[in-house]
């Protein structure tokens, strides 16, 4: 991936392949009958596939874990059968044309849990970690808290506090009756238990108050050209208004009422919204507004405390 330009946002930076599948030519074409491991993994990389993704896919073929690298070294003279090859092939295809490895293999790994993910919800960054961090660091792990996360797509930011905090009482909320399936059955795979809202934002938790509210909502711009290279996943769980802070705005003006005293709300956005979300937290009467940097070092995530002893009354959204 170092040999292609990355953009700061990893939401906005999916597969840009060396060479199109339009034009590798008829000689770069990649017939993987009788062929090795090594082979297979090698004439991926020539057409354009990043290895590491080209590892997970031949993996995920021969029904070997997605962490199991190692295994391709020690195996790398075995044969694939043709119709492994043949698979690979095909998936590889896809992968060019821009489809996250996670829709491909139905898989992803998100702080420590294996989800099942699809094209009905946005795959799972590595950067939220950077958010469901944070907030753990807020929830005492000796007592009960209640979180709330919102915009939960495939359940990752709720499943892996609920993992990791077994004595909170975990809610999240979607407005896609379609990803909230994807959630629902996560959690039943994974025995945590999440209460799971259909609706728009704070809308079905009306009344309710959390010690942390948590979300990775849409937050690119409309006119954003690295959206159509997102096209496999779900426009809603991506674009958000002309500026790309429409949603994050709702939040910032409906959340602060859902907060217990004492209360936090932690956000992640875009690598160049930071500012532009603390004024928003600010703006909402919270404390202690603040950002953190992802492994890139770049600000993914703002967040900001209730500090008044006495917050708002919650309402209907």
């Amino acid at each position: 991936m170092a040999a292609r330009p990355v953009s700061p946002d990893r939401r906005r930076s999916p597969l840009t392949p060396a060479l199109s599948a339009e034009g590798r030519g008829s000689n770069a074409a990649c017939d993987l009958a009788h062929t090795t491991v090594a082979h297979a993994l090698a004439a991926a990389q020539q057409r354009g596939l990043p290895r590491i993704d080209a590892q997970m896919l031949l993996l995920h073929v021969l029904g070997r874990a997605m962490h199991d690298r190692a295994w391709l070294i020690a195996h790398d003279g075995d044969a694939l059968a043709p119709e492994a090859a043949a698979r690979f092939d095909a998936l590889c295809a896809r992968r060019l044309r821009g489809e996250p490895v996670a829709y491909l293999t139905g898989t992803k790994a998100f702080h420590g849990l294996t989800l099942h993910v699809d094209a009905r919800v946005l795959d799972p960054r590595d950067d939220t970690e950077t958010l469901v961090d944070w907030a753990l660091d807020l929830l005492p792990a000796d007592r009960p808290a209640r979180v709330l996360d919102l915009g939960t797509g495939s359940g990752a930011i709720a499943l892996a506090l609920a993992a990791a905090r077994p004595r909170a009482d975990v809610w999240a909320v979607d407005a896609s009756a379609d990803a909230l399936a994807v959630a629902r059955a996560n959690g039943q795979r994974l025995g945590l238990v999440v209460t799971w809202h259909h609706g728009h934002w704070l809308a079905p938790v009306a009344g309710q108050r959390f010690d942390v509210i948590v979300s990775n909502p849409p937050y690119i711009a409309e006119g954003d050209p690295h959206l159509a290279a997102l096209a496999h996943e779900p426009r809603v769980a991506l674009a958000s208004g002309h500026d790309g802070l429409r949603d994050l705005r709702a939040i910032c003006a409906a959340a602060p009422a859902h907060l217990t005293p004492g209360g936090w709300l932690l956000l992640e956005h875009g690598h160049d919204q930071a500012a532009a979300v603390r004024t928003l937290l600010r703006a909402a009467g919270l404390d202690h507004v603040q950002s953190r940097r992802d492994l890139a070092g770049i600000e993914r995530c703002s967040g900001g405390q209730m500090t008044t002893g006495t917050a708002p009354r919650p309402s209907a959204q």
